[in-house]
């Protein structure tokens, strides 16, 4: 076995490991947060929390999520097929687990944006634009307020509202409930309360399908 041999099988061993201790990992933590839920079900959904879908819809899928988060940007569009995919019977909630430094000042533009009825306007701009202001896992609020007028907010209530104690509210509950429920990593999500414990497209559209199918 020649050298560059020795290195590429040493880096296929490692990435391989990589990826097998970040797999049990989230089933070790879907497991704890699992025995959690079964203790605290209100750990998973609060009525602070924004939904898409129908009130009244028998899933229900809960993501906590981190604005600032690439996976949470590219998991949202498939989150949205999933209420589509199954009209008036899922319905999707957010809630907040701003891990990097400075997302939580986004969360607060997101939550001011409500006032304005421009919630998921305001969402959808942010994971559009999410590679001009949080380059390279690095959020940078300030450029957030250049592109807020796109989508006819006011900006000086957003920096008024962004302040208040409801918001202030929904986010220590919301950390807290991520931390009791044990969430390291985001995007997190629970379908009707159940953890998901293989990540992926695949594995949460099998887990909703399901869910689907015994609601019928």
């Amino acid at each position: 076995m020649n050298r560059r041999t020795a290195v590429l099988l040493l880096a296929a061993v490692l990435v391989g490991g990589f990826a097998l201790a970040a797999g049990l990992y989230r089933w070790y933590a879907a497991e704890r947060a699992e025995r959690t839920v079964a203790a605290s079900p209100s750990l998973v959904v609060r009525a602070s929390a924004k939904t898409l879908g129908p009130a009244d819809a028998k899933v229900h899928i809960v993501e906590f999520m981190d604005p600032a988060c690439e996976t949470c940007r590219a998991f949202h569009p498939f989150v949205q097929q999933l209420v589509e995919r199954h009209r008036g019977k899922v319905k999707a909630s957010i809630r907040y687990l701003p891990l990097h430094p400075g997302a939580d000042t986004v969360v607060r533009i997101l939550e001011a944006a409500d006032a304005q009825g421009r919630y998921w306007e305001t969402l959808h701009l942010l994971y559009e634009t999410q590679p001009v202001w949080a380059s390279h896992h690095e959020p940078r609020p300030d450029a957030i307020w250049p592109l807020l007028p796109r989508i006819g907010l006011d900006v000086e209530a957003i920096r008024r509202d962004m302040q208040s104690r409801e918001i202030d509210a929904i986010l220590q509950r919301d950390l807290a409930d991520a931390r009791a429920l044990g969430l390291r990593q985001t995007p997190s999500f629970f379908v009707d309360g159940e953890p998901l414990r293989t990540f992926g497209y695949e594995p949460l559209q099998r887990m909703v399908d399901e869910a689907v199918a015994r609601s019928d």
